[in-house]
């Protein structure tokens, strides 16, 4: 039977553990020590993705600069075709050379930096779209201007056609005016017709006698009708040629003996030139008298007698020695 006191036993009783606190902080300086390496593993990487975002932003841009390079230079390319192609356009493109110029100046401050941002490369693109609108305005220009040489060309063309053209009948109208002119001309000049030469001695009281005597004859009445029906009013000279029995012409300068030009013989000595009034339609009697400063001998004298430079008739007289009382 078992019996239960307040008292202390005599037998020594069990006391709890104390507690071990070393491995509690060495666990807790482990996973210190653990979040810090992964925390410097991690901001390591994140410099490092961040550095190769940058590196890959810069490539990207230094790529789109190159690119920008080429458009520009494209640009420059088709203005220097257009101003180089065309005079007009090159006075035209002078008149706005000042904008075109300070585009150009802005584009080539961006492209000639070693690196460019972002916002810069959207200003350079601004500024090249803005350039090759003006240059597309100038191709518009071109494409006008080329139309329009093309046409005046063809106008050219065809003016030059019709001036030749024009020119070749202006031609012809003259040739045939002129053919026509010399036909009326030949076909005007007069007709002559019953020639007579009468040698007369004119007697001191003025009254003529007609004689055949040469040592008598102190003038030569010639006459003659002239007409012709398409022959224009007015005067007109004909000249009269008289060659003596010795073959030579009969020419006295001081009584208005001359020369003349013919259409068949060329040049020819005249004997008196005789002024006549003409009437369209009618003959006209035409009588001169040939009285000079030297004696008729005897033989045969030629008259010819010309009009328009042709010799429109002619006619022979003989002056005989005479008899012992003529």
């Amino acid at each position: 039977m078992s019996t239960t006191t307040n008292y202390p036993s005599a037998t020594p009783q069990s006391q709890p553990p104390k507690k071990d606190y070393k491995n509690l902080v060495i666990g807790l300086l482990a996973a210190g020590f653990l979040g810090t390496w992964g925390y410097l593993l991690w901001n390591n990487n994140k410099q490092e993705q961040t550095q190769a975002q940058q590196q890959t932003q810069i490539a990207k841009v230094t790529d789109e600069k190159g690119q920008l390079q080429k458009n520009f230079d494209d640009a420059l390319v088709r203005l220097d075709s257009l101003t180089g192609t065309n005079n007009k356009l090159t006075s035209q493109l002078n008149e706005g050379n000042g904008q075109i110029a300070k585009l150009k100046t802005q584009i080539r401050d961006i492209l000639h930096k070693e690196r460019i941002t972002v916002a810069e490369k959207q200003k350079a693109e601004s500024l090249i779209k803005e350039l090759n609108d003006k240059i597309g305005n100038l191709e518009q220009q071109v494409a006008q201007l080329t139309q329009d040489n093309q046409q005046l060309t063809a106008d050219k063309q065809q003016l030059t056609a019709d001036k030749d053209k024009l020119t070749s009948d202006l031609s012809t109208t003259n040739a045939a005016k002129q053919d026509l002119e010399k036909k009326v001309d030949v076909a005007s000049t007069l007709n002559a017709s019953n020639i007579t030469v009468t040698p007369m001695h004119e007697k001191k009281d003025g009254k003529d006698k007609e004689t055949t005597t040469a040592k008598r004859v102190n003038k030569l009445v010639i006459a003659f009708d002239v007409a012709n029906r398409i022959a224009t009013t007015g005067q007109t000279d004909i000249y009269v040629c008289i060659t003596g029995p010795d073959g030579k012409p009969i020419s006295v300068p001081a009584l208005g003996s001359g020369t003349f030009t013919t259409r068949e013989d060329g040049d020819k000595v005249y004997t008196a030139k005789v002024p006549v009034d003409f009437e369209a339609g009618k003959t006209k009697p035409v009588q001169f008298a040939w009285k000079q400063n030297s004696e008729f001998v005897r033989g045969n004298y030629k008259i010819e007698i010309y009009h328009n430079g042709f010799k429109i008739g002619e006619g022979t007289r003989e002056l005989k020695k005479g008899g012992l009382f003529s």
